[in-house]
């Protein structure tokens, strides 16, 4: 992390050494945090995937430090907390006490995201509050058919303290794990994330202890103002205007090839920035919608990444320039009853749309489109060797990341929102459900989108049943291709389909099916979409193509095709470059440029 002492220094009742200390010490607190939750949790996603996020927020649930985990989390933390102090009120909250909720209107994604917040006193007095989001692996709710309402997605649990001044409430504790498939999992799960809040506030009443409430609360507000300054200059250096993109999802998971249109908008007017999601689509019949937190982490996902990635850490301040305009009742601020199962799918676009829309006043800074998928699969059933049921979430999965205006997109890569989350190994997969056997994990030769910088590359996972079992996916922009800049072409889209043991294959329009029957033996393929290329793909040098062609990156026939790179065979299981060929297609390319350019 860069220090802020390029910011104005001087906070208000401590000197900016000690500040930066306090600063310092925040951030290692939500790492320890992090360690100590994957250390003890008991579900796969949580310890190897990482989907889960922890925090320390102001007595007003304003994030200090964040420990990623997620970006699409940080918002649902903050927005939680709020939630629950505006439920109790400060006055109702006690040392001890623990606030548990998964409500979905609330935290903006599905119900499987549990949040648990500890407040943290100091001499009576409220500081602040460690907080911990994460995913479990089961909340009841239908296995396969397609969800239309949240009632049908699992257990809800509104606000409530599952410890009260320290004591747990055995009774709620009971009647959260009758309701879950692997009670066992999820009161891992539990004691993992009441150990990893627990573990934030010792390390922060050691700190109070140390430097006292005064100068703690004044390094915080120290902490904002500057990330807050950093951010208004990084704005201000964006000319002011209005900024548009759009792109649409293949379908909402009910109705077949119904696109969903999202559409948005950026003002930059002096150092404030304003996205616009008003004209998202309405929210949809199908799973796929989020809560207003969602779209709003997805607006602060995309400013982050354009402002200062790294000048600042994530806290209130770095988000203080930002503004949102989000009216209730669309695909990202969706209303109850909204199914809310497969909730990270659209904002995920939102941001390759903030992205998009930026690209010719940030080319410098921006990103062409990228895979924007989990590449999630859902199989289920009974072992037939124990006799015991069992569900495995195959991903996240890496795709292709844009190429920039001075660098290659990356290959196989976690899609945006999803920040440090990881792909558990294979061998580790295989080893918790022996049920399965992952016959390859692959990069998908040609999935990125030619340019002068060449866009990254999908990969290729295919999972073999040793049991039958039953599938779901949900994979999204199946259609809609991850897009290149400034000259560069589109990546391949993502894809999805069933390789039977005889050999048939299936297809899946839209990449989406439920409860569809596997038997030992059959497979499911998920093919990850590659990023966008940037700029003219015949102007990337020859021996860059070349050297893809050797890497497995680059067919040959794509070499000729899209980068007019005439690549042969040398007899020794090689390859070299025909410059001649090379130099006439090359030609004819520029000719045809400029030919396009006179009409146009």
């Amino acid at each position: 992390m860069i220090p802020l002492a390029t910011a104005t220094p001087g906070p208000a009742g401590v000197d900016p050494i000690t500040a930066e200390i306090i600063r310092a010490g925040f951030v290692s607190i939500t790492e320890e945090m992090k360690t100590n939750l994957m250390r003890t949790a008991y579900n796969l996603i949580i310890y190897e995937a990482q989907d889960f996020t922890v925090g320390l927020f102001d007595a007003q649930g304003q994030p200090i430090s964040i420990g990623l985990g997620l970006p699409m989390f940080m918002g649902g933390l903050s927005d939680a907390i709020k939630a629950k102090l505006a439920f109790y009120g400060p006055d109702g909250i006690n040392p001890g006490d623990i606030l548990l909720t998964n409500d979905a209107y609330i935290v903006g994604s599905h119900l499987n995201h549990m949040i648990f917040t500890l407040p943290v006193f100091h001499d009576g007095e409220l500081i602040a509050f460690a907080s911990s989001m994460a995913h479990w692996i089961d909340v009841g709710g239908v296995l396969g058919g397609t969800t239309t309402d949240i009632y049908a997605e699992g257990l809800q649990v509104p606000i409530v303290k599952i410890f009260k001044e320290g004591v747990q409430d055995d009774e709620l504790t009971r009647l959260i794990a009758t309701n879950v498939r692997f009670p066992d999992l999820a009161m891992g799960d539990l004691r993992a994330q009441v150990a990893a809040i627990r573990t934030g506030e010792t390390r922060l009443r050691a700190m109070l202890a140390r430097y006292g409430a005064q100068a703690v609360k004044a390094s915080i507000a120290d902490l904002f103002r500057r990330s807050e300054e950093l951010a208004r200059r990084a704005v201000a250096r964006i000319p002011d205007g209005m900024y548009e993109a759009e792109a649409f999802m293949d379908d909402d998971g009910v109705n077949p090839g119904r696109r969903i249109p999202v559409r948005v908008r950026v003002l930059v007017r002096d150092d404030t920035l304003t996205v616009d999601l008003s004209d998202m689509s309405p929210q949809v019949a199908g799973y796929f919608n989020s809560g207003a937190t969602a779209g709003r982490s997805a607006a602060q996902v995309a400013f982050k990444c354009l402002t200062s990635p790294l000048e600042s850490p994530i806290n209130e301040g770095s988000l203080r320039p930002l503004e949102v305009i989000l009216p209730p009742g669309t695909v990202v601020s969706a209303t109850k009853p909204a199914a809310m199962r497969w909730w990270m799918t659209y904002p995920m676009t939102v941001v390759d749309c903030v992205f998009r829309a930026m690209a010719d006043v940030l080319p410098d800074i921006s990103i062409a489109g990228h895979h924007a998928e989990l590449g999630m699969t859902h199989t289920y059933g009974v072992d037939r060797r124990t006799g015991r049921f069992f569900q495995f979430v195959g991903g996240p999965q890496g795709g292709g990341w844009g190429a920039t205006s001075r660098a290659d997109g990356q290959n196989a890569t976690i899609c945006v929102n999803d920040g440090d989350t990881h792909n558990a190994p294979v061998e580790v997969v295989e080893v918790k459900y022996p049920m399965i056997t992952i016959d390859e994990y692959a990069l998908r030769e040609d999935s990125g989108g030619a340019g002068r910088y060449r866009g990254g590359l999908g990969t290729r996972l295919r999972v073999r049943m040793n049991t039958p079992a039953h599938v779901d996916t949900w994979i999204e922009r199946t259609v809609c291709a991850p897009w290149g800049l400034a000259g560069g072409r589109d990546a391949a889209p993502n894809r999805v389909w069933i390789e039977r043991a005889d050999g048939e294959t299936v297809e899946f329009a839209g990449g989406k099916v439920t409860a569809l029957g596997l038997a030992a033996g059959d497979s499911h393929v998920v093919e990850l979409g590659g990023g966008g290329g940037f700029g003219v793909a015949h102007q990337r040098p020859v021996e860059e193509v070349l050297a893809d062609v050797r890497a497995g990156y680059v067919s040959v026939d794509a070499a000729r095709t899209a980068y007019r790179v005439a690549v042969v065979g040398n007899g020794d299981d090689g390859f070299d470059v025909d410059h001649a060929a090379t130099d006439g297609l090359r030609s004819a390319a520029k000719a045809g440029r400029a030919e396009n350019r006179r009409a146009a």
